[in-house]
């Protein structure tokens, strides 16, 4: 008889089964968890995060009024920690602006400069220029600006002396806006028709496919100017942004049912959309169980990268005229300031809308990268 040693007794069951790492988690667990590896994905969705969070509480987050004037193409005033004696302080300041006698040569304006005997205090959370929260909400508190209610640019001003910061923050709210509806129509519009072409096959998908092709035919630049032309000058800005919007969508959303066919292609021949056809399910019920969730991976990654594409459309659109009118402010809008060049060569402040421009494509782009390798985890 062999003696039994205390050593060797059996592994306890935690010890002895033994489950692979991740295997109980669901597959949204998985794509989060290898989107957090992506530090540019991580970065990208930080930055939309934000950019969102600016867009709703923009009111909030801008300085001052959008709509208030003050000295014409101002330069940024710089947030110093010194006062005029060159003396440290913990609160930080800005100078105001003052004009002086003397002209600029170029463009004749009064050349503006610092009153350093007038020390702007700045703080967070600060009493400002009143405005209504989600169009509602009284309110008057602002995330950043001057302690005394002061008029602050960082960004400088524009011609008519209006604060470039505040109407950039402003102006995300309709750019991102247009850009998130026309992608959101363009997603539900050809992700259907993509889905049921690709899978109803046959006469009616080469029918519809030829008509997607007449749509992509399209040269859609000429067509954009053509149709946003046709608004007249005085209709409502509603009106405007509406069919602005419906223009964008309308061209738009052949490339994504194109996209969605491919995949619908290849699914329908897989063995349990076969086996669900084979015991009767409906056609219906195959598509929205079945088809769908298999291509929503990639259509999240396909909506990610298509909002940049809106986003730079717009910019392009409001610089030429055709896309956004005033009272409303939009980044594209915002550059028409910039369209000669002895404006931009004196006044270099007045570009900063493309720096919001280029972090919103950067942050989208980056979130939609970091999303192409996380939807598909196995």
């Amino acid at each position: 008889m062999l003696a039994f040693d205390s050593s060797d007794t059996p592994p306890t069951t935690e010890h002895a089964i033994r489950k692979p790492p991740h295997g109980n988690e669901s597959y949204l667990a998985l794509v989060w968890r290898r989107l957090r590896r992506s530090w540019t994905g991580m970065a990208g969705l930080v930055l939309v995060g934000l950019l969102l969070l600016m867009a709703v509480f923009a009111d909030f987050f801008a300085p001052m009024d959008p709509k208030a004037t003050d000295v014409g193409f101002a330069p940024p005033q710089v947030m110093s920690f010194h006062d005029k004696d060159g003396n440290f302080v913990f609160q930080p300041r800005v100078y105001a602006l003052s004009d002086s006698e003397e002209l600029d040569p170029v463009t004749f304006q009064p050349i503006v400069g610092m009153d350093y005997d007038n020390p702007r205090l700045l703080g967070f959370f600060v009493k400002g220029a009143e405005y209504k929260l989600f169009g509602l909400i009284p309110a008057d508190r602002h995330f950043f600006g001057s302690t005394d209610g002061q008029p602050v640019h960082f960004l400088g001003t524009d011609k008519f002396g209006r604060d470039v910061l505040s109407r950039a923050i402003i102006g995300s709210r309709i750019s991102l806006m247009i850009a998130l509806t026309v992608v959101f129509i363009v997603t539900l519009i050809g992700t259907t028709v993509g889905m049921v072409s690709g899978y109803f096959g046959g006469t009616f998908d080469i029918w519809l496919q030829r008509f997607v092709e007449l749509v992509l035919a399209f040269p859609q630049l000429p067509l954009y100017l053509a149709l946003t032309s046709l608004i007249p000058v005085t209709a409502p800005t509603n009106v405007f942004l509406g069919f602005v919007i419906v223009v964008m969508s309308a061209l738009g959303w052949a490339q994504m049912s194109r996209e969605v066919r491919g995949k619908t292609l290849a699914l329908a021949r897989i063995d349990y959309v076969r086996a669900a056809m084979a015991v009767g399910a409906t056609d219906r019920r195959i598509i929205m169980q079945h088809i769908f969730p298999n291509v929503m991976s990639h259509v999240i990654v396909a909506v990610t990268l298509a909002i940049p594409s809106v986003v730079l459309l717009e910019s392009f659109l409001g610089f030429l005229g055709f896309a956004v009118k005033p009272p409303l402010i939009s980044w594209g809008l915002m550059l028409q300031d910039t369209a000669t060049y002895s404006v931009i060569g004196s006044y270099p402040w007045i570009l900063a809308p493309v720096g919001f421009v280029l972090v919103t494509v950067f942050a989208f782009n980056a979130l939609g990268d970091g999303l192409r390798d996380a939807v598909d985890p196995y």
